[in-house]
């Protein structure tokens, strides 16, 4: 048994069930977000993008939109969804354009480029849930979506307390 766990199936002395049963949620959900990442990385790869790139295709797709608010949509700083935003210019797969809104902040669009590459990867993708939902279950992975939500709005409203 590795130690991690032997920390998961005994906990530290002290801990109540529940925290213990975080603990082994968590330890479930960190190497799950590590392989959903690298699938991601694959399912990309089949338009010619990475995964971070598709995000921002995406966000995108039916109407442009400034950087700072894809990178609020996606949850990633600014700066990096700029560096991803130069990157799909550089290689035609979007087009910064003027904002009639904004002077400086200019929209970024995706390009007939971009929609190809989109559209390949969402078929890669589409096939590949289609095989995961088969094989989990609709009724078990909406079970498990509320749960995961749930979490997320957890943990996100104690952020502050874990100083």
């Amino acid at each position: 048994m590795s130690k991690r766990q032997h920390v998961v199936n005994n906990p530290a002395p002290g801990w109540s069930p529940a925290g213990a049963a975080f603990t082994a949620f968590l330890m479930r959900v960190f190497p799950l977000n590590d392989r959903l990442s690298a699938a991601g990385e694959a399912i990309a790869a089949a338009g010619g993008q990475t995964l971070a790139r598709w995000l921002v295709l995406e966000q995108i797709q039916d109407q442009p939109a400034i950087v700072a608010d894809i990178a609020r949509a996606i949850g990633h700083a600014r700066q990096g969804v700029q560096r991803l935003a130069d990157l799909l210019a550089e290689s035609g797969a979007a087009a910064y354009e003027t904002n009639p809104r904004h002077r400086r902040a200019s929209l970024l669009r995706i390009t007939p480029e971009g929609i190809a590459s989109l559209r390949a990867i969402q078929s890669a993708q589409r096939a590949w849930a289609d095989r995961m939902g088969r094989e989990l279950g609709a009724a078990e992975l909406t079970r498990a979506a509320k749960l995961m939500g749930a979490a997320e709005r957890v943990v996100a409203g104690d952020l502050p307390n874990l100083t």
